[in-house]
């Protein structure tokens, strides 16, 4: 992506905001806006930004778990299995005992 065909002058976008806005979904490439010459904002389409969002979200994770591994709080993963095989059949458990005594699932 060339950023240098996307610059236009705040001037531009007043003057054609709806050409630009339909432009900006379609290319889905974002907009950088000048002001006396010098870039002030960038534009992007919704779509865009979300995927953005949503990109950095899930870069803030890998990063949370990186800086988990260099601490040192890791467990083996057939710990981690034989946990949650545990906590599933306990709450099979539950559950059947609550039907057969006549209860809902989940209801006090």
């Amino acid at each position: 992506m060339r950023y240098s065909t996307q610059i236009k002058p705040i001037s531009y976008l007043k003057a054609n905001a709806a050409e630009v806005l339909l432009d900006l979904a379609k290319r889905r490439e974002p907009l950088v806006i000048t002001q006396n010459g010098e870039a002030k904002a960038v534009l992007q389409d919704v779509a865009s930004y979300e995927e953005t969002q949503e990109t950095l979200a899930l870069l803030k994770i890998l990063a949370l778990g990186n800086k988990d591994i260099e601490a040192g709080r890791v467990k083996p993963v057939a710990e981690v299995v034989a946990r949650l095989r545990a906590k599933g059949k306990a709450r099979a458990a539950r559950e059947c005992a609550s039907v057969a005594g006549g209860r809902t699932p989940g209801a006090t």
